[in-house]
């Protein structure tokens, strides 16, 4: 017994050393890798396509990240969308489509600000980022939803002709984001419904719209054509006036002339109808004196 307490003494004072340097070691680590939060905004934030957007992102406690590695990404971790490390931007696992469109803002690293710009927004950039921040063996991350809207172009109303008794009117807007709403209303307010409508999708994947309405008339009255982004809640809207005079209609003289050869057509066939009865009668006489004639009966 005593040589077995003996071997265990021994052995735990020949490892002591070893622990004494292992838990050293790591409380070093641990001092070294300082604790912190990332904080992002809970709420999305909105890009304009064509502007630059800046996702802000910091540090809690504020603390100096320049020797930290600051990553944003989406769901691939290797395949970034900027990489900081070792106080440098790295691009060479850099996803293909943000080459040359991203910038960590450097200036605040110092004061824990590791916010990512983005240049030239695009409709494809919206979706959800991933900011990790690691120091040493600790690290952390957070979540920031980025949307992307744009307003198209002024509705551009024409005017292409008569049918079914009014006029086709046509409403046409692009470069919109995302898929916009199309109204059309009269001169009071009152929503109308369209004869057709198509939206499209450009190579740039922003929409393109085009509705038509047939225009009734009334007496001198106003039609809007209006375009609403429902994700900035802003629209664009354009007014066409038409008067009566351009509407369909018939001419008093037209009706008067319409009238006259009608009246002109029933009499003339009212003559030959008479003139066809008289025949008859006239030619039915002439065969019933030749009957009578003696000669005839000889």
């Amino acid at each position: 017994m005593n040589v077995l307490s003996f071997c265990s003494s021994s052995a735990v004072s020949s490892s002591l050393p070893g622990l004494i340097i292992f838990f050293i070691t790591y409380h070093i680590q641990k001092l070294e890798s300082a604790e912190f939060t990332v904080m992002c905004p809970a709420h999305p934030v909105m890009a304009t396509v064509g502007e630059a957007i800046e996702l802000p992102c910091h540090l809690s406690p504020r603390m100096s990240a320049e020797n930290m590695e600051v990553r944003w990404f989406w769901s691939d971790f290797l395949s970034f969308v900027h990489l900081y490390q070792d106080g440098k931007d790295e691009h060479e696992q850099q996803m293909t489509e943000y080459r040359g469109r991203t910038e960590l803002l450097k200036a605040g690293l110092t004061e824990g600000n590791v916010s990512l710009r983005i240049l030239n927004v695009k409709p494809m950039d919206r979706g959800q980022y991933r900011c990790l921040v690691r120091d040493g063996i600790f690290y952390k991350e957070a979540l920031l939803e980025l949307k992307v809207a744009v307003l198209g172009s002024s509705p551009l109303i024409s005017v292409q002709g008569h049918q079914n008794g009014g006029i086709r009117v046509v409403c046409q807007s692009a470069g919109w984001y995302p898929k916009p709403e199309m109204l059309w209303r009269d001169h009071i307010g009152h929503l109308l419904t369209s004869l057709s409508e198509a939206i499209s999708q450009v190579d740039n994947d922003l929409f393109r719209t085009e509705s038509s309405i047939i225009m009734r008339e009334h007496a001198n009255q106003s039609l809007s054509c209006c375009i609403r982004n429902t994700l900035l809640n802003q629209e664009k809207e354009s007014t066409i006036h038409i008067a009566d005079s351009f509407f369909p209609r018939v001419s008093p003289w037209m009706v008067a002339l319409i009238f006259i050869l009608l009246v002109l057509f029933g009499f003339m066939g009212l003559t030959v109808y008479l003139f066809k009865i008289k025949g008859k009668s006239h030619v039915g006489e002439c065969m019933k004196l030749i009957r009578d004639c003696p000669l005839a009966s000889k």
